[in-house]
């Protein structure tokens, strides 16, 4: 097992990654149509065909998720994803065709690397032609390569954010797997460490602040939907919608055990949960195993983050604050 999101067997990942230009995506693909649902807490998302995703909707498969940098402009790589899987006859049959559903979000990485680069149709096809079963690059990769981190002191003060994964398996083969992709506003800290800060807002004297004390001080120069954390929560666990929603909504809580704060009106928090596998499972059971992959997805984002765009990463850092 690789601890990862490959380690829930019929889900596969593939980056395709700019490194001059700073920015990337991220493709989930499905060996067989998942059953996917999704929660938004975030005030600023950037989304694609979420709305399908309702526990009332009619859609009732999905083949695959686009996790993109680029904002809103990086919605056009999903188009990408969409061509590789039609062009292998993968979609939701329409009786005239065949239409693959991919459901996207982004994070907003425009202000790092090149202003005008974001991930297009090109890409999206490469991060879905590169997705493997094995074991995947984590840190500053696909979707993650353009993330940042404690940015309420402003981006020349911020960290590098990036993207992790990891999974629980618990018995019958019961397994639970989580991808992030962290750009948030807050810092991230360790909960597994005494909520040490792992990546946050660089301080003069070379420490990390604490994003929620300066947070009083800083709202008024706070910048809409410059930043996001998405999360992918994959199980062998057969659901609903209704149950997959469930789960997407308690997956939510490993945001608030590690990103402080969580969830703010200059966030797009979103978080996806599919149903690929046919073992009999709780909901609840499977939501409380996805917060806590999700958390330790959050954490080993910006521990495997490298530094770039003259942002510095957590292993950069010799002794974090506390």
């Amino acid at each position: 097992m690789a601890d990862d999101l490959c380690d829930v067997p019929g889900v596969r990942v593939g980056h395709a990654t700019d490194a001059e230009g700073v920015t990337g995506c991220t493709a989930i693909l499905f060996d067989r149509p998942a059953t996917v649902g999704v929660d938004v807490r975030g005030a600023s998302p950037g989304t694609r065909e979420t709305d399908s995703l309702s526990p009332t909707g009619r859609v009732g498969e999905v083949h695959g998720l686009l996790l993109t940098g680029g904002s809103a402009l990086g919605l056009t790589a999903a188009d990408g994803v969409v061509g590789f899987l039609l062009e292998r006859g993968v979609g939701l049959d329409v009786g005239v065709a065949r239409v693959p559903i991919v459901p996207a979000a982004v994070i907003f990485d425009l202000t790092i690397g090149a202003h005008d680069a974001y991930p297009d149709r090109a890409m999206g096809y490469e991060a879905a032609r590169s997705a493997t079963r094995e074991g995947f690059e984590q840190g500053s990769v696909g979707a993650g390569t353009g993330a940042s981190v404690g940015k309420v002191l402003g981006p020349d003060r911020a960290m590098k954010g990036g993207l992790g994964s990891a999974a629980i398996s618990l018995e019958d083969g019961l397994v639970v797997g989580a991808l992030a992709v962290v750009n948030a506003l807050g810092d991230v800290r360790d909960p597994h460490d005494g909520l040490r800060i792992v990546a946050g807002p660089r301080l003069e004297d070379g420490t990390l602040g604490d994003s929620v004390k300066l947070l009083p001080g800083a709202a008024s120069r706070l910048r809409w939907g410059e930043n996001t954390t998405l999360g992918v929560v994959a199980t062998t666990a057969r659901l609903t919608k209704p149950q997959a929603t469930r789960v997407a909504r308690m997956a939510h809580d490993g945001l608030a055990r590690t990103v402080y704060p969580v969830h703010t009106s200059v966030d797009g928090d979103t978080v996806f949960a599919a149903s690929v596998g046919e073992v009999e499972a709780s909901s609840d059971v499977v939501g409380a195993a996805g917060a806590l992959a999700l958390a330790l997805a959050i954490v080993r984002a910006v521990r495997e983050a490298r530094s770039l765009a003259g942002l510095p990463a957590a292993r950069d850092l010799a002794g974090p604050a506390q």
